[in-house]
């Protein structure tokens, strides 16, 4: 692939990830069907590793699917785009910088639901984002692996 081609690639990640960000932003902070307009007057956290993970399974069938995978996917699968899209415009990629900024992100978005008390502090989500981070990582490495294989297959140089 030619250089030129990367950076615009690169650009585009950066654009892709911007507008996550975005997104982000607005379904953990503002978005009304997830409860976030609400402000509490206490400031609700949980410091112990899978607790509410245990919670959400021990009541699986009190709380619904819905709630159970929003809460145990959900936040995995919304961090997965920025495991893939920092990996996509960064230059420099790995499992363990996606796994730290990804670690580092989750716990700056926490910690502002804690201070702002719209959502709560919990060490489990911190959890869940992170491997969602990684999971996107994961994915960023197998698509750019099927695409390095598809430029030998057809003769292009990369």
């Amino acid at each position: 692939m030619s250089i030129k081609k990367a950076n615009v690639i690169r650009a585009f990640g950066k654009v892709l990830f911007l507008l996550y960000v975005g997104f982000l932003i607005y379904f953990l902070f503002v978005a009304e069907w997830y409860g976030r307009t609400e402000v509490s007057e206490d400031y609700r956290y949980n410091l112990e590793l899978f607790k509410e993970i245990r919670r959400f399974i021990t009541y699986r069938e009190q709380l619904g699917a819905f709630t159970v995978f929003a809460n145990l996917f959900g936040n995995i699968l919304i961090f997965v785009p920025y495991g893939f899209f920092i990996s996509v415009a960064g230059r420099s990629r790995g499992l363990l910088k996606t796994f730290f900024c990804s670690l580092g992100l989750s716990l700056c978005v926490e910690s502002i639901q804690l201070f702002t008390r719209v959502g709560s502090f919990d060490v489990d989500d911190i959890l869940l984002n992170t491997i969602g981070g990684a999971v996107g990582y994961i994915l960023f490495t197998v698509c750019n692996q099927i695409r390095r294989n598809h430029h030998v297959r057809s003769g292009k140089k990369r």
